[in-house]
Parts: structure tokens; C-alpha cells; sequence
């Protein structure tokens, strides 16, 4: 697949980005292409911008995000994200959190992880750290990105 990866943070930058660089090297790992990285600070319209950006590109099949989903003050993606879905999918953030809980128990209910369908591209907001991008992206986003695109697009 096609994909897009957007960093939401006031503190990183690209070089000090270790959720971003996972994600990228995660995909790019099972085949997947990167056809374009950003990174916007954590403010609702920069966020919907890039989004927007590249869910009108015709090569993008899928965009994810690292970062912005916790509950401080500063945490905005998922307002940002959820407004853009025109499907959400509840069942990726109920199973994120689900794995979650298994390694870090409680904690889990902090992360407002999403998942969704926005003009034909799928989009997924994971957290920011390492630890939770691996878990994501091995037990839910790789097994299953190919079949949400084929879905997306139909």
C-alpha cells in the first residue's frame, strides 16, 4: 500500500522522532511504500491541513499518524481526525486500548487511538511511542491494512 505518515508533536522534530521512524520502518518492512513523511505541531487545523493534503493525492492509499492521542490539554488528534472520518471504526480503537491493557493495564483507557475512512483513504491515529506504534502496527494495522484498503476503495 500507498502511505502517508504525519508525526503530530510541539517537541519532536523528524531526527527525534522514534515513533514516526518506526512506523516508516515498519511499513516499508512488509512492502509498504512511503510516499510522503511530515510533521505538524499538535494544533487541530495543521493537522486536518496535512491530512487533507494528502487524501486528495491520488497515490495515497492510507494515512497514519503517530502522536496527539493522549488527554492532556495538548492532545488533539482525535478531535482533529474524528471530524475528517466519513466511517469511523470504533472496533480499531476498542482493540487497541484491549491489547494495551494486557501490557500496561489501566493506562490504556488514556489512549484515544482511531481509526477510520475519509474519501476512499483509510486513516489511523496511533500514539506517539515506540512501544505503542509496535503494538499497533503488529497486531492490527499490518495483518489487516491491505483488506481496509480493498474495503475503503470499493
Amino acid at each position: 500500500m500507498r502511505c502517508a505518515v504525519l508525526t503530530i508533536s510541539d517537541t519532536r522534530t523528524l531526527d527525534t522522532d522514534s515513533g514516526g521512524a518506526a512506523l516508516v520502518s515498519l511499513l516499508e518492512d512488509h512492502g509498504h511504500t512511503i510516499v510522503m513523511r511530515g510533521l505538524v505541531k499538535d494544533d487541530p487545523s495543521a493537522v486536518q491541513r496535512w491530512v487533507q493534503a494528502q487524501r486528495s493525492r491520488d497515490d495515497v492509499d492510507a494515512i497514519l499518524t503517530t502522536g496527539g492521542t493522549g488527554v492532556a490539554r495538548r492532545d488533539n488528534t482525535h478531535e482533529a481526525i474524528m471530524t475528517m472520518l466519513d466511517k469511523p471504526i470504533p472496533g480499531f480503537g476498542e482493540l487497541f486500548r484491549m491489547l494495551s491493557y494486557q501490557e500496561i493495564g489501566a493506562a490504556a483507557m488514556l489512549s484515544r487511538a482511531c481509526a477510520g475512512i475519509s474519501q476512499c483513504r483509510v486513516v489511523i491515529a496511533l500514539p506517539g511511542s515506540v512501544h505503542a506504534v509496535r503494538l499497533a502496527m503488529d497486531k492490527l494495522v499490518l495483518p489487516e491494512l491491505g483488506h481496509l484498503v480493498r474495503e475503503a476503495r470499493r
